[in-house]
């Protein structure tokens, strides 16, 4: 994998990080959150898809349709973990 793919993924997974942070809003420790999250499941999504050998919407040697929806998942999970309330005994 070479550098311009590299970039353009973290490019693309950072989209989708500021249009989850525009549509939930929050600080922005929550924007660092999202990041961090999109960016995991951006390259856990691609490389799950070429671990399966399950690709679409491919551009060059980056599985963009895997990588999207490990991008997302991890995004609403991550988000959804958030607003679980922890009480402590």
């Amino acid at each position: 994998m070479n550098l311009p793919i590299i970039l353009f993924g973290i490019i693309l997974s950072t989209l989708y990080a500021a249009v989850f942070h525009f549509w939930k809003g929050g600080p922005i420790k929550r924007l660092l959150v999202y990041l961090i999250l999109a960016w995991v499941g951006f390259w856990i999504g691609h490389l799950l898809g070429g671990f399966l050998k399950f690709t679409f919407g491919s551009i060059g040697i980056l599985n963009t349709g895997m990588a999207t929806i490990g991008s997302g998942v991890f995004l609403f999970v991550g988000d959804w973990l958030r607003l679980v309330d922890i009480q402590k005994k």
